[in-house]
């Protein structure tokens, strides 16, 4: 289910994130919906599903916080998260969420 919002992620917009995934809604700023984007969450959605999603969010977390530490800075801990680098890596591939093998993050870690 895809949502089109202008409030909900104000603390998101303000650091140029423009779409989040909360299984099973994926929420988009007002005017920021693209193929690509929308290719980047659906990834997401793939991960969540294959880790039951509870376990998606909890090593998201820890990744999140192990990373920002280990670069001292929370900006490269993101980037650095095996979920976004394999959902960055692969965006511009409309197809690969439909095609991907069950926990394709892993290689990215």
């Amino acid at each position: 289910m895809i949502i089109i919002n202008k409030w909900f992620l104000n603390y998101f917009k303000k650091n140029n994130v423009i779409a989040t995934t909360i299984f099973p809604f994926i929420i988009f700023w007002r005017g920021s919906y693209d193929k690509v984007s929308l290719s980047h969450e659906k990834i997401h959605i793939r991960q969540q599903i294959e880790l039951l999603v509870i376990f998606f969010y909890l090593i998201y977390g820890l990744e999140y916080l192990i990373k920002g530490i280990k670069y001292r800075s929370f900006d490269m801990g993101y980037e650095n998260i095996s979920f976004e680098r394999e959902a960055y890596e692969n965006e511009n591939d409309l197809e690969y969420y439909k095609n991907r093998k069950l926990y394709s993050f892993i290689k990215y870690f």
